[in-house]
């Protein structure tokens, strides 16, 4: 009982720090959008494609290293049953 009300305390935690995260990345990210409109200034053609392409890759890195250690600390922590047999 006490550990299930540990990990349901974590979980929300952790939904709490993922939901306020993108309020912090929308702070972060004044160079991105400076450097977006002194180049829209030169030229009005100025395509954000690219810009945005490299903003996803960038976000996709830490996902993808979080999924991996929750992964293996899931499978560490739960033993196939065939094992305990």
């Amino acid at each position: 009982m006490k550990k299930t009300l540990f990990a349901s305390a974590l979980v929300l935690l952790l939904g709490v720090l993922l939901g306020l995260a993108p309020l912090a990345a929308r702070a972060q990210c004044v160079m991105c959008k400076s450097q977006v409109e002194a180049a829209r200034q030169e030229r009005d053609d100025y395509d954000v494609a690219g810009l945005n392409k490299g903003i996803v890759y960038m976000m996709t890195v830490p996902y993808i290293l979080m999924g991996a250690v929750g992964y293996f600390w899931y499978r560490r922590t739960h033993p196939k049953a065939a094992a305990k047999k």
